[in-house]
C-alpha cells in the first residue's frame, strides 16, 4: 500500500512573499498540478504591528520583514501559485480544506481617518491580543473572550496584465482583500481566471472578523491554509462565488455599496433562473423570499456584498 504524498509547502519568505501588490508578471514560486493540494503559511503585520514579549515573532516573519520591500500599501501575500491547465476565462476552484492558526498572537489597529467613523479616534491605537488555539479562543487586552474563526482576508489569482502593478486593498473581479468571514475550512472559492496558471496567492490571516471589519483591521494573526486548487476550464465568472455544503454565494465589490449589492444580487438571481429554470420574475421574488443579503466589509476602497442562498432553491421546479 503506497503512502499518500504530502502536499508541497509554501513558508513566508523573500522568494514566496509579494508584499502589498498583485501584478501579472509576477513569477510563481511553485507549480502544482490541477486539483492537488498545497499548504500556504502566511504572516499579517509590518514592523510597527509587532508585539512585545511573550509573545512570539516567528523567525519567518522577521525574515519577511527584514529582506521584503513594501512595494504598495497592503498586505503580506505568500504566492503566487501556478496551476497546470488554468486558462484565461476559466475558473479556479479553491476549496479550503483546513486552517490552523499559525502564532500565539493578533492584532487589531484604530487609526484616526480611517474604516466606517473616522472621526471617531483622535490617535491610533495597537490592540494586541492572545491567541489560545487550543480552547479556541482569543483573548482581547482587555479581558474580552472572543471565538477563533480563522479564515484568510486575502484570496486572489493574477490579475489582467493591462491592471499592471495594483495594491492588494480594494478587492476586485481577481478576488483579493474580499474579508469575507464565511470563506473558513470546509468552504469552495471559485475565482475568475486572467492568465494561464491562474497565479493564486493568500495572505491577510484573521482570526475572526465581524461582517462590516468595521475598524478596517480584523483579528490579523499568520494562518496556515491547505488548499486544494482545481482549474474548472467548464465554468465562467464575472466576479468571484463561493458554496458551503448547504448554500451558495454570490460577490461583488465596487466603491458603490449599492452598485455592490445590485452585482451581487443579480448574479444571484441569474443563478437562480439558469438552475431552477424560473422566470426573471420569479427568481427575483423567489430571490426576496429566501437570499440573504450582508455587507461584506465597508472600508476597503471597493466596498465588499455577499448574498447568501440556500442551496436547495437551486432545485429545478418539481424536482
Amino acid at each position: 500500500m503506497s503512502e499518500a504524498i504530502a502536499p508541497l509547502r509554501l513558508t513566508p519568505s523573500a522568494e514566496t512573499v509579494h508584499w502589498g501588490y498583485f501584478d501579472a508578471r509576477i513569477a510563481p514560486c511553485a507549480r502544482i498540478r490541477s486539483g492537488e493540494r498545497i499548504v500556504i503559511e502566511t504572516v499579517s503585520g509590518a514592523r510597527d504591528n509587532l508585539p512585545p514579549a511573550p509573545f512570539t515573532v516567528s523567525e519567518a516573519h522577521r525574515n519577511v520583514l527584514a529582506e521584503c520591500r513594501q512595494l504598495l500599501p497592503g498586505h503580506i501575500c505568500t504566492g503566487p501559485v501556478y496551476v497546470e491547465g488554468a486558462k484565461p476565462g476559466g475558473v479556479l476552484e479553491v476549496t479550503i480544506e483546513a486552517i490552523e492558526m499559525a502564532a500565539d498572537w493578533a492584532f487589531t489597529t484604530t487609526v484616526p481617518l480611517t474604516g466606517v467613523l473616522p472621526d471617531l479616534v483622535p490617535e491610533k491605537t495597537l490592540h494586541h491580543s492572545a491567541i489560545d488555539a487550543a480552547r479556541g479562543v482569543a483573548r482581547l487586552p482587555w479581558g474580552t473572550e472572543v471565538p477563533l474563526a480563522p479564515f484568510f482576508g486575502v484570496m486572489a489569482v493574477a490579475p489582467p496584465t493591462g491592471w499592471g502593478r495594483i495594491s492588494t486593498l480594494p478587492p476586485r473581479q481577481n478576488g483579493g482583500n474580499i474579508d469575507n468571514k464565511m470563506l473558513v475550512a470546509g468552504t469552495t472559492l471559485y475565482l475568475p481566471v486572467f492568465q494561464d496558471g491562474a497565479l493564486f496567492s493568500a495572505g491577510d490571516g484573521h482570526g475572526a472578523q465581524g461582517d462590516g471589519e468595521v475598524c478596517e483591521t480584523a483579528l490579523e494573526t499568520a494562518l496556515k491554509g491547505t488548499f486544494r486548487l482545481t482549474a474548472r476550464n467548464d465554468m465562467t465568472l464575472a466576479w468571484p462565488a463561493a458554496e458551503t455544503a448547504d448554500c451558495v454565494i454570490t460577490m461583488a465589490f465596487h466603491a458603490d455599496l449599492d452598485r455592490a449589492v445590485e452585482i451581487a444580487v443579480g448574479d444571484m438571481v441569474a443563478r437562480l433562473r439558469a438552475a431552477a429554470g424560473l422566470s426573471a420574475s420569479e427568481a427575483y421574488a423567489l430571490a426576496s423570499l429566501t437570499a440573504d443579503v450582508r455587507v461584506t466589509q465597508a472600508v476597503n476602497g471597493n466596498r465588499g456584498a455577499h448574498v447568501v442562498l440556500d442551496k436547495r432553491y437551486l432545485a429545478p421546479v418539481g424536482a
